[in-house]
């Protein structure tokens, strides 16, 4: 039926009838290609679009779908006030989804409540309320992950896209007595599994001379990622929890407002990811200052709020020697990402010039 070669002749099995299916355009829709059998996308040229963000679900909402639902609801001449606190607080902590769908849901929810408050009342001024939404809605349905004030050795911030938004996530490593096995829990994907293996042997090889207190050839590795109940996979934690195995064999903590993404290899080359967007707007959600990023994900940087990209500094990072510089405590410049430029520039220090080309890092 999708084969253009062939939908001349396609022939409805059903009503035993043919049909001549190649002037027709079929479009088709889904939240995730993890579910579309592999024949079906290939026959298919696949747009990739990124869900709202929290700015423009709000905008969305404003402008659009709190005045349809008042109409719809025959109170569209009367005044309820629903502020921007209380609209965000709904955005925030009652949907979670990369569309306004559930967004709407809710605003319908809110606009009955008002209707009947009026009904018994007409001449009561309605305001909605942060406050009221529990009693409205119910209790708050979604909490983000909140960063620690303290960073702790093998516990690292890292960064992940989910079909409904980017999040941030905590990657946790610890050495406990045993044989040297590699320990993963937290519902892991075979690919997350994978490259938990790589980040610990690419960690033993770089640093066990350095870690002289662990000998860790009598020492199991243990890499939990909180959240056992949501599944998670993809090469883009690689870099994270390298990190925490680091931090834990150094003893050395990591700021928990440093947050990374990122594919490793087993020579210890960053690898870019996708979900860019997704993954910053998370950042600077969750009070993220400083991004790692791969260094050939710098394209995708096009793409970001300009909002976002004043809220923390961008590191690009080309390999694992570029963390470990983080990790061990040693000064290095950062790279601020400004909304405007072409290109990730920052001043050259007089004492590093050898570090710089052209004015790049």
């Amino acid at each position: 039926m999708l084969d253009p070669e062939q939908n001349s002749s396609f022939h409805d099995h059903y009503l035993d009838v043919p049909f001549d299916l190649s002037q027709v355009f079929f479009i088709g829709t889904a939240n995730t290609k993890d579910t579309i059998p592999p024949p079906l996308l290939d026959r298919m040229e696949t747009i990739e679009m990124s869900g709202y963000t929290t700015d423009e679900k709000f905008h969305i909402a404003q402008d659009h779908l709190w005045p349809r639902e008042l109409e719809d609801h025959g109170l569209s001449q009367i005044t309820i006030e629903l502020s921007r606190d209380t609209l965000m607080a709904i955005i925030e902590t009652y949907t979670r989804e990369a569309g306004v769908r559930g967004l709407k849901r809710e605003l319908s929810r809110i606009v009955r409540f008002a209707a009947s408050r009026i009904a018994r009342n007409p001449t009561e001024q309605i305001a909605i309320t942060r406050a009221d939404l529990a009693s409205i809605l119910g209790p708050p349905r979604f909490e983000y992950e909140e960063l620690g004030v303290e960073g702790v050795p093998g516990i690292v911030t890292g960064l992940a896209w989910t079909p409904v938004g980017g999040e941030i996530l905590f990657v946790e490593a610890a050495a406990i007595p045993g044989d040297g096995k590699v320990i993963v829990t937290g519902k892991l994907g075979d690919v997350m599994k994978e490259s938990s293996q790589i980040a610990v042997a690419l960690a033993r090889s770089r640093l066990e001379t350095l870690a002289k207190t662990v000998v860790y050839k009598d020492r199991d590795i243990h890499i939990h990622i909180p959240g056992g109940a949501v599944p998670k996979d993809g090469p883009s934690a690689g870099i994270t929890m390298f990190a925490a195995v680091a931090s834990m064999m150094l003893g050395i903590p990591i700021n928990p407002k440093v947050a990374m993404t990122g594919e490793i290899t087993l020579q210890g080359k960053c690898l870019p990811v996708g979900g860019i967007k997704e993954k910053l707007l998370a950042a600077a959600r969750s009070g993220v200052r400083e991004v790692l990023l791969p260094a050939r994900n710098a394209k995708d940087l096009e793409e970001i709020p300009s909002d976002v990209l004043h809220s923390f500094d961008i590191n690009l990072i080309s390999n694992v020697d570029d963390l470990l510089r983080d990790v061990l405590g040693t000064p290095r410049p950062t790279l601020h990402q400004r909304a405007d430029i072409d290109r990730i520039t920052t001043p050259i220090p007089p004492s590093e010039p050898h570090l710089y080309r052209d004015g790049i890092r």
